[in-house]
């Protein structure tokens, strides 16, 4: 791969892809992303683009975490969540951070009594995931990903598992 060099101030105003390799140095202008996946053990956790944009999110908590996305404004930056650490009591919810925001998209969740894979579909005014760690998925091992793909808007798609009378985690609170 080719490496470029710069000489000067380098200003990113949408943030840099990829990976970074290498160490950063001087004044940086934007935001450079980082690879190594955030481990969280807490709740709640407000998440921001500069911290959990294009990383991976670790949630470790046996007793659930709640997340509260930035506002949806169309930076097209990635939040993806996994699961670390099985849901046992509670439950986890990936939230908007406002009453305007929403998200679109689907749930694919791999039932534990059949050989079957149900799809759930949001609805227009779903703003809200939550995992109980049984029939609304939160297992070891399930993945959230949600794109702020417009003003008050994330796409998202959810692959996890479930036991149980499976149901969506959609919801709109």
């Amino acid at each position: 791969m080719a490496s470029t060099t710069f000489s000067g101030p380098v200003v990113s105003t949408g943030g840099f892809t990829g990976a970074v390799t290498g160490a950063v140095t001087g004044n940086v202008t934007g935001s450079v992303l980082a690879t190594t996946p955030v481990n969280v053990t807490t709740s709640p956790l407000t998440v921001t683009q500069a911290t959990h944009g294009g990383r991976t999110v670790t949630l470790n908590l046996a007793t659930g975490i709640t997340a509260t996305l930035p506002a949806a404004s169309g930076t097209g930056t990635i939040y993806r969540f996994v699961i670390g650490t099985a849901i046992t009591s509670n439950t986890t919810i990936i939230k908007v951070a406002n009453a305007s925001d929403t998200m679109t998209g689907t749930a694919y969740v791999v039932s534990d009594t059949a050989a079957a894979v149900l799809g759930y579909r949001t609805g227009s005014t779903d703003d809200t995931i939550t995992m109980d760690g049984s029939t609304k998925g939160g297992l070891k091992g399930d993945i959230i990903e949600l794109v702020d793909v417009a003003t008050n808007l994330f796409s998202v798609l959810v692959h996890s598992a479930a036991t149980g009378t499976e149901a969506t985690p959609f919801s709109a609170t």
